[in-house]
């Protein structure tokens, strides 16, 4: 094995972590932070983990990360998801907690907003994600597989709107370069799993 292919791994997971700590360190920074409550800081960084973990799960759905086995990759992919689940419940309860009525007009969807809609979105998009892969043994796997898709690909849309249309904590640069990261993972996994021309198989993947 050649240099270039042994430092491969080790890039690619450089590459990773910087990508998902860049915004995380850069909104710890931000000045914004001096004037927000404890509560209402969480919350936000609960959301900027959420959308680090949006990056990762592609990525481990596809077994595409160097060093991991398809079995492991798969099973760090579920705990990914109920983490990713937490980080959004995290994120809304610390809203709610600093300004109930508020997260309550975005949950019923009408919110002025344009950014609180789309967080809605996501929100329920992510749920309806979770809620699928908990039935995956119940459903048909074209069935499951295209609904876990669709409910993924309108997580990543909602998140990554939401996120760029909010002037905080996240600094511009970090927050747009993440949303092209997480946009891209997704669409390299759909592109390997090939969705659309799944044949009939009885294993699930």
């Amino acid at each position: 094995m050649s240099l270039p292919d042994r430092l491969r791994p080790a890039l690619i997971w450089g590459a990773l972590v910087s990508a998902i700590l860049a915004p995380i360190l850069a909104a710890a920074y931000s000045p914004l932070l001096q004037w927000r409550e404890p509560i209402y800081i969480a919350a936000g960084f609960a959301g900027i983990f959420g959308m680090a973990i949006m990056l990762m799960q592609p990525l481990l759905a596809v077994g595409a990360l160097p060093g991991l086995s398809l079995q492991t990759s798969r099973s760090l992919h579920r705990y990914g998801g109920m983490v990713l689940v937490l980080a959004v419940a995290g994120h809304v309860l610390g809203l709610w907690i600093t300004s109930p009525p508020d997260v309550i007009d975005v949950l019923l969807f009408r919110s002025p907003t344009p950014f609180a809609i789309w967080g809605a979105l996501a929100m329920w998009a992510i749920f309806g994600a979770a809620l699928l892969a908990s039935l995956r043994l119940r459903l048909p796997l074209r069935v499951w597989r295209w609904g876990h898709t669709a409910f993924v690909t309108l997580a990543v849309i909602g998140t990554i709107v939401h996120a760029l249309q909010i002037t905080g904590t996240m600094e511009q640069v970090t927050k747009i370069l993440l949303s092209v990261l997480v946009v891209g993972a997704l669409f390299a996994a759909i592109m390997r799993r090939k969705v659309w021309a799944m044949g009939v198989r009885s294993r699930r993947g």
